[in-house]
């Protein structure tokens, strides 16, 4: 396809030399496979001869799961069963013209679909296709569901949501993820705002956009400093729909988390014994930029691009030295925070942000103290509002 080999001239030259989802129209399995541009621009088949995932336990956190869907059977592990509760809270929260198990879905089959038909030619096959998917349903426990996912395997956690504050527990989980050499990938979200969302605000998370065939960052990104890399998620030919054979085309930095994530199995597979932060390292070291941005002579990492969009041949293959356990990007300090405590500061935002329960809470009122001194009284009037997500909940795009 032309958009396929203007791609390779572009950014695919770089990549083989060296919720947040929004979704469009239908399309047929054979179609879907011509149009998964990510594939083709990674240079998969040659990749795959490096690592396939294989070992792998990739957590995604999300509305839900159609783990019958045609690309997907035999990928997914057991999950948490946590009731009839959380199902109809993310069904309210998605509302009665979404299936809940769409976003989560689409993401398995970025990271680990198998495709099917013969030799697997038809439909979605993820960059990760060997990797299993730890299924985590997840809607204002974040918290809950990160540490569930470790306790449980998991080696990667895909995190394609947003909230416009964390959750009580959800950075202090993340931290807890990384001490046990978990890799926490998140999306940045698509306001197109500079506004800082959670998780990627939360330090040790890798911030994702996305960015186009053309090596372009995608202008919904939200561009900020807790965006770390790019990544394909713009016209991503996805696992979901009506029935276990349905597709669509999604944009958003949903599908590149998905695909971060993905890249990250592939180094879990081949470099074991790397931490989070040297995980992080790699891609971050062998990312890239299309031709038009290297000519700026941006100051990386920028808050548009990150330090550039993952190339995972590059990652997998140069000599890249492991670097120190922290890696490049902001981390947590010290022991990770016991459950319920809020870390500190975050990926450049406010040095103490403000923390919600897993309930939305609106604190508002005024407080007057009188405070009798030498010189006289002083008065001061606290008001707080904490508010979650960008309509009373989560986000998934």
């Amino acid at each position: 396809m032309r958009v396929t080999r203007t791609l390779r001239a572009t950014v695919g030259a770089a990549l083989t030399g060296a919720l947040l989802l929004a979704a469009g129209g239908t399309a047929s399995a054979d179609q879907v496979r011509k149009d998964l541009w990510p594939l083709e621009a990674f240079g998969a088949r040659q990749l795959w001869q490096e690592a396939t995932g294989k070992g792998v336990t990739v957590a995604v956190l999300d509305s839900g799961f159609r783990t019958t869907h045609q690309d997907l059977t035999g990928q997914f592990l057991p999950g948490p069963d946590w009731g009839k509760a959380t199902q109809d809270e993310n069904a309210k929260h998605l509302g009665s013209k979404e299936d809940v198990r769409d976003h989560g879905t689409a993401m398995a089959g970025i990271i680990a679909g198998h495709g099917h038909g013969p030799g697997g030619s038809a439909g979605v096959k993820g960059l990760a296709p060997d990797a299993k998917i730890l299924p985590v349903p997840e809607f204002k426990n974040s918290g809950l569901a990160t540490r569930w996912a470790v306790e449980h395997g998991a080696d990667v956690i895909n995190m394609s949501y947003v909230e416009s504050t964390p959750g009580t527990d959800d950075c202090a989980a993340i931290h807890y993820a990384l001490e046990k050499g978990v890799v926490v990938v998140a999306g940045v979200g698509n306001d197109g705002l500079p506004k800082k969302n959670y998780p990627a605000a939360c330090p040790g998370a890798i911030g994702v956009g996305a960015v186009d065939q053309f090596g372009e960052a995608d202008d919904d990104n939200n561009a900020n400093s807790t965006l770390d890399l790019l990544a394909p998620g713009v016209k991503i030919p996805v696992a979901m729909g009506k029935s276990d054979a349905d597709y669509r085309t999604a944009d958003g930095s949903s599908a590149a988390s998905a695909y971060v994530s993905a890249a990250a199995a592939l180094l879990k597979q081949k470099f074991p014994k790397l931490t989070p932060g040297q995980i992080a390292n790699r891609l971050v070291k062998t990312a890239g930029l299309a031709q038009a941005e290297k000519g700026k002579q941006l100051k990386l990492p920028d808050t548009h691009y990150g330090y550039g969009f993952i190339q995972p041949g590059p990652a997998l293959r140069r000599d890249v030295a492991a670097g120190p356990a922290q890696g490049p990007l902001p981390m947590p300090q010290g022991k990770a925070p016991q459950k319920g405590v809020v870390p500190g500061a975050d990926k450049g935002a406010d040095p103490d942000p403000p923390a919600s329960g897993k309930d939305q809470v609106m604190l508002i009122g005024g407080i007057a103290l009188g405070v009798l001194v030498v010189a006289g009284i002083v008065i001061g009037v606290v008001f707080a509002v904490r508010r979650r997500g960008n309509s009373g909940g989560q986000s998934w795009g």
